[in-house]
């Protein structure tokens, strides 16, 4: 992945999160409550975040566990099916983390395969530092995002102060990605 399309990406998707928070009608507050305990977002993200796991296990070599490529990929995918009958609560959630935890890693990697690197990828690199304790965070207890939502349409302003800075923070990034060069 390229500099330019890891910051577009993140651009894009601070824009999805923050256009709709910004509208802040009656659709985002019950879309956003419902969200958690969603069986099609579950499906979607978890299965997503489930399948690219999976991928990432089929493509190890032999000096990481490669020999036992086979079994990994059986007991994960197993854990991965079983998640949907076991604990399918705040599935969705889970599935937001595992996406932001293996997004990160080429992100990352991408604002620093470049030699010099430009120092406008710190603005990158500081949104991936808040996104990936945060997945931590959730994955480990996505209950809290059902509390936040709660919390959040509280009041009609909440909403729209986040949406302004997911906004503002997603046209600085995509801004910035137009300024690479095709080396980045």
């Amino acid at each position: 992945m390229t500099l330019c399309a890891a910051t577009l990406l993140a651009a894009a998707v601070l824009l999805a999160l923050g256009l709709p928070l910004l509208w802040n009608g009656p659709v985002v507050e019950h879309t956003a409550k419902a969200f958690p305990r969603s069986t099609l977002a579950a499906v979607l993200f978890f299965g997503a975040g489930a399948l690219w796991f999976l991928y990432i296990i089929s493509q190890l070599t032999s000096a990481d566990f490669g020999d036992y490529k086979k079994y990994l990929l059986a007991v994960f995918a197993a854990a991965g099916l079983a998640s949907f009958f076991v604990s399918k609560d705040f599935l969705a959630v889970r599935g937001i983390a595992i996406l932001v935890l293996l997004a990160a890693r080429p992100m990352l990697d991408s604002s620093l395969a470049y030699s010099p690197p430009p120092t406008s990828r710190v603005v990158l690199n500081a949104a991936l530092y808040v996104a990936i304790p945060l997945a931590i965070y959730l994955g480990t207890m996505p209950y809290q995002v059902r509390d936040f939502f709660l919390w959040l349409f509280q009041r009609p302003t909440r909403p729209r102060f986040f949406g302004i800075i997911f906004v503002a923070y997603g046209i600085v990034l995509a801004v910035l990605a137009t300024t690479y060069h095709n080396t980045y």
